[in-house]
Parts: structure tokens; sequence; C-alpha cells
């Protein structure tokens, strides 16, 4: 299938019709062959609502009037030529012509000439438009302004840079097997195969790849000798620091990455893994299945302990909270459009219903792991400090791990060689807090 094409009808489904890109990721590949193509529709897809914000701000420039409704594929076409003139290599001329010819393939030619010209326009009256852009914080950081507001109280000194941090593309991490591998032999298996990687600075069994490579195209991947995951998201198996013969709750374990994490840490445990979602589940039964593990799997509202709790106290519990997931806006950008301000709030609530249940099933010196995808205060440190306030019988338990490294000049922890900034997006895509049960 034509790359452009089906890269405008995806992003047709997530700027008009509000569906996330992980629903329609699977599309493309699909759709399209490894290859070239797959990368230019992917990169269209990603760049074009990574940048949104600014082309939008663009596109009220250069259109004398808004399009109508109906012709939303129309503006979408052109919001993603204004991407490729910004933001990648395309030459300028091909970057025009490609996206002008699609509008015959929608079958509005009448809108050749209006693209052709808007277009042409933003090329000559680019160092203007710069100029405005950088003079606009929605327009210049790409995020609306309610985001750029919390992001500004919660981290007065380092918004600037999670603000950018977040419009750049994520590496891709993944973790080795080690029920079939170490990370030394997988990483040799990969230069086998001319991929590059590099050991993670803070994950005990994590590789980046150098160039990002679609993993079941990669030798071992299908055989379960690895996975993809964050660098931030591996930690949190290694912080639950599980024990043969424990029992174990992996509490809104969709997609599945920590708990096979978990289940490859330590032989001989019971884990049970519950999602509300029973298709979300499905994907937690694919990656273990592929890995060769097993668990106990159902598809419950964790917070509803009396609908499906059977009496058994857990040694640990992972509580990956439904969050705002905006420590993961690198790697899914769509967040920035479909997240709103009012939804912090019942997040926040939800967290704290959730924490307060699951902590009556945890057994009496057991350990609660809370995580989220969020850099939101609320969510994370506000959350965890008032629960603690509201219980005699929690802690908070000082993570020692080896990423425990230097502080900033800020005061804030730092790992040695790296910027804040770097850390802040590697270790708060999950923010990991650990509250032991006093005994």
């Amino acid at each position: 299938m034509n790359p452009r094409l089906l890269a405008l009808k995806i992003l047709h489904q997530v700027l008009i019709q509000g569906k996330s890109l992980n629903q329609l990721s699977g599309q493309i590949n699909n759709e399209i062959g490894i290859g070239e193509d797959r990368a230019l529709c992917r990169q269209l897809v990603y760049g074009t609502v990574r940048w949104y914000e600014q082309l939008n701000f663009v596109a009220s420039l250069l259109l004398k009037k808004p399009l109508k409704d109906k012709d939303s594929d129309v503006y979408i076409l052109l919001l993603s030529g204004i991407y490729q003139l910004l933001h990648t290599r395309i030459p300028d001329h091909a970057a025009v012509n490609e996206t002008v010819k699609l509008t015959v393939k929608i079958k509005k030619a009448w809108a050749r000439a209006l693209l052709n010209g808007v277009l042409r326009n933003f090329i000559r009256d680019k160092d203007k438009l710069d100029k405005q852009i950088t003079g606009n914080p929605v327009a210049q950081y790409s995020h609306p302004q309610w985001l750029i507001d919390v992001v500004k109280n919660d981290w007065p000194e380092q918004w600037r840079e999670i603000l950018e941090a977040n419009n750049q593309q994520g590496p891709m991490s993944i973790r080795a097997n080690v029920l079939k591998n170490t990370r030394e032999e997988l990483q040799k298996l990969l230069a086998d195969q001319s991929i590059e990687s590099e050991t993670l600075a803070f994950a005990t069994n994590g590789l980046r790849l150098l160039k990002a490579k679609d993993p079941v195209s990669i030798v071992g991947f299908k055989e379960g000798l690895f996975s993809v995951q964050d660098e931030a998201a591996q930690l949190a198996s290694e912080l639950l620091d599980v024990k043969p013969g424990m029992a174990v709750l992996d509490a809104c374990a969709a997609p599945g990455g920590k708990t096979a994490a978990i289940l490859e840490s330590c032989a001989g445990i019971k884990l049970q893994a519950i999602d509300v979602d029973d298709a979300r589940l499905d994907k937690v039964r694919e990656t273990l299945q592929r890995l060769n593990l097993s668990a106990q799997l159902m598809a419950v509202d964790a917070a509803d302990v009396e609908s499906w709790w059977q009496g058994q106290v857990f040694d640990r519990i992972l509580l990956d909270a439904p969050c705002s997931g905006t420590g993961v806006i690198r790697r899914n950008p769509d967040i920035k459009i479909h997240r709103r301000l009012e939804d912090l709030a019942r997040l926040v609530d939800n967290q704290r219903i959730l924490l307060q249940k699951l902590w009556s099933i945890l057994k009496p010196g057991g350990i609660l792991l809370y995580a989220t995808c969020s850099i939101v205060k609320d969510e994370n440190e506000n959350q965890i400090a008032e629960f603690i306030q509201s219980r005699e019988d929690a802690e908070m338990v000082k993570i020692q791990a080896q990423w425990e490294g230097r502080v900033h000049s800020d005061g804030k922890f730092c790992p040695e060689n790296m910027t804040w900034t770097a850390f802040f997006m590697q270790a708060y895509e999950n923010s990991l807090n650990t509250i032991r049960h006093r005994q």
C-alpha cells in the first residue's frame, strides 16, 4: 500500500476520530512490508502527531480561511506536508509534490492548487514563520498550554528540557530473557546480525539498539530470547526483589512487559496478573506464550478486590497504575492530543482507590511497588506522601540500586555521566515508589 496514503488514513483516525496510536500502529506492520516504505509511513504518522500543535499553528498562519470539517483529510495532508518541510530531510520539492499527489487518491483534486500554493508559500516565508513559532510557546514546544503549565509548575527549573525531550524519538531498548540467555550472549547474537547495541546504564539485563529495528525481523525474538522494553520499565522487576515461593500480584498488567520480566527474574513464584480489559489481557497472553512463561490471568477490576480476591495475601504487589502518560510522550505523542487537564483529577482519585484497595491484600512485611508513566507530582510523590500519612502500617523503602549516583547541582538525583534531563526522561518514564507493609 502507498505509505503516504496509509499514513493519512491513520492520522485521520488519530486526529479526527480520537483513536490512539497504540491501537493503530499495527496497521503499518500489517499493510506495509519491512523496508523503507514502512519506515516512511511510521515517520509521517508519528512525526505529524508529535509536532501537531506546531503544525496547526503554522497552518493557521498560512490559510486564508479554515477548511470545512468535511475536508479534514485535506487539512491533515497540509499538516503532513508542513511536517516534512520543517522536520525531515525529504527534499522540499518531493515533500510538496508527493503531498499534492494524494489529493487525487482521496478524490479531492480541487485541493491540488490549494496545497501546492500553501506549501510553497511556507517554503518562501520559512524564516518569518520560524520567528513566529519561537514567539509562541505552544508552537515552539508543540505541547498544549495546559500541559506546559503543569510541567512548568511541577518542574520550574527543568520544564523546557522536559518539553524538548518529549519531542525526541525514544531509543529502542530490549531486555534479555535470562531464563534462555544472558545479556552478553544476546549482544553477541545481535552483533552476528550486524545489529549494534550497547548495555543500558541501569537495567542489568538490558541493551539499547543504536538503530531501531522491527523486533520481529531480529533472530531471537520469536524464540523468546528477548523482549522490547524501555529501560525504566525494566527496573520494576528488579526493585520487586521476588524470591522463590512468593505470591506476586501484577495489577493493571497489560500489555505484559513487566509481567514477563518478573517471571524471568525468579523461578518458582506464583504470579497472578490482572487487568480490567480482557482484550488488552490478550497481549499479555501472547507475550507469555512467546516467552514460554505462565501466570494466572484474570480480566477483573483491580480496585474491586471483593469481586475477585480469593483470600491469599501477596508477598509482592506491582501496581502499574493508570495515569496521564505524561512520562512516555516521546513514545506515545498522541497523549498531547488526547489528554485533557480535567483528566488528572479523575486519574489521581483512581490511583488513590487502587492503592488503598490493593494494600489490604498485601502480606505484613510485604512490598508494594507503585509505578506510573507520569511526571505529574500529584500522581507520584504527592500521591505516595498522602498515602503514607494515612496509614500507620506503611513506610517508604529507600530504593537501593546501582543507579543511585551523583546528586545534580539542583539537589535532584542525577547518575554519573548523564544530564538531569536524560535521567528524568529515562527514570521517570516509570516513576517508582516502593512501600513496605509494616509487620
